[in-house]
This record gives C-alpha cells, structure tokens and sequence, in this order.
C-alpha cells in the first residue's frame, strides 16, 4: 500500500524538480470520462498518476478536445511547482514535541521492517524524534519509492497544458496536509503499520502499468486493502473526500461550467469513486478511453 499513499496524495513529498533532460515518453491510454448534466452540462474526468519513473504521452484526440472545449480545470492541488511554499506548510504542520520515539509508535512485530527501511532512507530514529507518526508514514512510504519521480507527474502535466484557463483546487496542500495532521493518533499509526507491512515490495511497476492501460480492475482492487481496507483511514483517505470533491463538482456542473477534472486515478475507482457519485447525482457518466 506504500505506493499507493503517495498515489492517493500528491504532498510536498511527491514534487521533485523538473527534469533537466526528460527521456521519450512512455505510451499510455489513461482511464478517461465524459459527464453530462440533465440539462445538458458537460464534464471530464482524468484519472492522473502523481509520479512516474518515466514521462508518459498521456494525451489524446479526445482528451485534447476536451481540453479545448473546457473552460475550468480542476485538480486536488494548483500550485505543485511551488515547492517551497509546499515545504513551509509540511514543515509547520509535521512537528510536535515530546513524542515517543518512532519504534514505540509501531507494532512490535514490525520494528525490523522499520528499521530495514530506515536504512534503506540512510535515516535513523532520531530524525523523527519531533515528527508527527502521519508524516513519518508519508516520508518513509516515499522513502521507500525512489523509482516515482513527480516531474513525470500527470497533475503537474494537465497544469501546463491547461495555462490560461481557469484552475481550481478541489482541496489544496492545506486542506490536503490538514487531513493528516487532524488523524487520532491510532489512525496515523495504522497508515505508518501499513507502510512498514508492505516495506520491500515494488508497487511501482505494477501501478504505473494499471495507469498506462486504464485498468480500473486492478486500481479499484488496490484501493480495498491494506490501510484502505480499515474503516476509518479509508473514510479519510478516500470516500469522505471523493463526496466532498463530488459536492464541488456537482455544484459546479450545475451552474454550466464545463469542468476538466485531473485527480489522482485511485479516486475514480468502485462505488466510492468520484465517477460512481457522480452518476448517483443523476450524472450520466461513460467512459471514452
């Protein structure tokens, strides 16, 4: 589930620098929808992929026509180049005094696979002596994915080709982060559980090639185990956000907008997908790639 934390959450922890010399794009048809209102409202869903170890060609005829008939893009985040601003935020939040070491913050049977990982980061317990148990699961779940690169990333890619349009935020980094930071305790130490219980196995691969191929089959059975599998962290981590951007994107659709949606491809799978609340609204949704 390591991977799939960070394909759920584009954070500061997911935005590298861009590439000073990006290699020839992978080939990819990523799952893509058209939403159409009662009324004749008109939408698109993107399921993106935050990271990449490689520049994907993610464009096609469809999803340029769409681009060029929207006149409003969404995505979870807008501002993922600046990194600094991201960094500031993370860093204001992540940080409490007086917590117990890291080790005391997890299941014994899994303090070998912490410290396997922390090895693997070149990091030790006392680096996160003052870190809050959410973000010590979020730095070690990309810690331990050094193959996803963010400046491949689809979000930042819909960004640049939407310049000059209208962009929205279905969340932000604050309201993103703050979902962490909010967490009982026992939630944080569930997500960093499920990231040590999957330390050592590469996801990478195997995401990237769901993403490439539009296998919602494989993306929607990921979504159902490991810490979405428990109830709260997947009410956190995904339902309660796919209504709140379903509300949003409702909203809007119903005022006219044409709205491209670019969101993580996870939050478009199963019934509990952006895509499945949209057509419990009365949206007729069909898939076009």
């Amino acid at each position: 589930m390591r991977r799939w934390l960070t394909a759920l959450v584009p954070t500061v922890l997911t935005m590298a620098a861009l590439a000073a010399c990006a290699p020839t794009p992978d080939p990819a048809r990523p799952a893509f929808w058209q939403v159409t209102g009662p009324q004749g409202q008109k939408g698109w869903l993107l399921g993106t992929i935050h990271a990449l170890p490689r520049p994907a060609a993610w464009r096609s005829p469809a999803i340029d026509t769409a681009l060029g008939q929207a006149n409003v893009v969404a995505v979870e985040i807008a501002n993922l180049d600046d990194a600094s601003a991201m960094a500031t935020l993370f860093g204001k939040l992540e940080h409490s005094p007086n917590l117990p070491p890291l080790s005391a913050r997890v299941d014994p049977a899994l303090r070998v696979a912490l410290a396997g990982l922390l090895a693997e980061a070149h990091m030790t317990e006392a680096d996160f002596a003052t870190t809050e148990t959410w973000s010590a699961a979020l730095r070690l779940a990309r810690a331990g994915d050094s193959a996803g690169d963010s400046s491949n990333g689809v979000d930042r890619a819909v960004l640049h080709a939407a310049r000059g349009k209208q962009v929205v935020e279905l969340e932000g980094a604050g309201v993103q982060l703050g979902l962490f930071d909010k967490m009982p305790e026992a939630e944080q130490r569930a997500m960093l559980n499920a990231v040590l219980r999957d330390s050592g196995q590469d996801e990478t691969a195997d995401l990237a090639a769901a993403w490439r191929k539009g296998d919602f089959a494989a993306i929607e059975a990921e979504t159902r185990r490991g810490m979405l599998a428990e109830p709260a962290l997947r009410e956190t981590l995904f339902t309660g956000r796919n209504k709140d951007w379903t509300d949003q994107l409702a909203l809007r659709l119903g005022k006219g907008e044409r709205v491209f949606v670019a969101v993580g491809a996870a939050h478009m799978a199963g019934p509990d997908g952006v895509a499945a609340m949209l057509a419990a609204r009365g949206f007729a949704v069909t898939r076009l790639q």
